[in-house]
């Protein structure tokens, strides 16, 4: 069974955590590397839920800046 997808909050904070320990320095080579693939893999998911966002937000604006018309999910 496959990991649940974490939102962009839970990905971000688990980014500044792989950063905070390769920041450190004191790990060796092989943890480093396999800390540093995590970390990619976490920022390509933050930047793939904020395009996301950013298309979901472009079709709330009109070009002239105005909002449109949308209803909020539970409402």
């Amino acid at each position: 069974m496959s990991e649940p997808k974490m939102n962009f909050d839970e990905a971000l904070s688990q980014l500044e955590q792989v950063v905070r320990q390769l920041e450190a320095g004191n790990l060796p080579l092989e943890r480093s590397i396999e800390l540093y693939k995590q970390g990619m893999s976490l920022s390509n998911e933050c930047h793939q839920k904020l395009q996301k966002i950013e298309a979901e937000v472009a079709k709330l604006v009109d070009s002239s800046g105005n909002v449109t018309d949308f209803e909020i999910p539970g409402e």
